[in-house]
């Protein structure tokens, strides 16, 4: 196996490990029972739990950027939709659920782990730049009114953080479908031109895999707390 084949089936059994056991449970055992490879040669490339997670979490960001560069050839409109999809989705997807339960419980980490909170900053400043970047384009190809993509994107990035972490934390399993129409409503329909209208169907549910997308649950880390 090459170097890179070694660290793609280590996150893979890490994501299935935190699904399966959550944060707070993992061990690095989880891990390696999951893949090929004893404790032992799991400790050839990484030194400890911490290191797993803190690659796990820069994997998420490159995946994240592989995954929204697919979409960069479609309208504003509906690579908006499809952002918005990837994080409000569905009731009834309970492995999606269970992965972002375990980034909830490792976001609790991060006040206290510099390296935790290192990532974390950068994911959140991906996601917050790629909505941005959505909402740039869609000024200049006439879609969206002119308006703050700065505040606009901090605004939609905290409506969704806040829908996920009432879901999980209150286990409201509609909560998500009345965030996301309410969002639509009072934000984004207010964005868009006469003539333009925000997509009614879900896009496929092909993601986000823990390979597709960054969860912006594990993101929004307060910048006042430094390493």
């Amino acid at each position: 196996m090459t170097a890179a084949d070694v660290r793609n089936a280590i996150m893979d059994a890490t994501y299935q490990a935190l699904c399966e056991r959550g944060y707070t449970d993992l061990t690095t055992q989880d891990i390696a029972d999951r893949t090929d490879r004893s404790k032992s040669l799991l400790f050839y490339h990484y030194d400890s739990k911490e290191d797993i997670v803190v690659d796990f979490l820069e994997y998420l960001l490159e995946q994240f950027d592989e995954r929204a560069a697919g979409f960069d050839d479609r309208p504003p409109i509906e690579r908006l939709a499809t952002f918005l999809d990837w994080y409000l989705y569905g009731s009834d997807e309970d492995d999606r659920r269970s992965f972002h339960a375990a980034m909830l419980e490792l976001r609790t980490q991060a006040p206290y782990n510099s390296r935790y909170r290192e990532q974390l900053r950068k994911i959140d400043d991906r996601l917050r730049s790629t909505l941005e970047d959505i909402l740039n384009a869609g000024v200049d190809d006439g879609q969206f009114v002119d308006h703050d993509s700065e505040e606009t994107a901090a605004l939609l990035i905290a409506a969704i953080d806040g829908a996920r972490v009432r879901q999980l934390t209150l286990d409201r399993g509609d909560y998500l479908d009345a965030v996301r129409s309410a969002t639509i409503a009072r934000i984004i329909d207010e964005l868009l031109v006469d003539g333009v209208s925000f997509p009614t169907e879900r896009p496929p549910n092909d993601g986000p895999s823990f390979r597709d997308a960054v969860d912006p649950i594990g993101s929004d880390v307060d910048d006042s707390t430094g390493p």
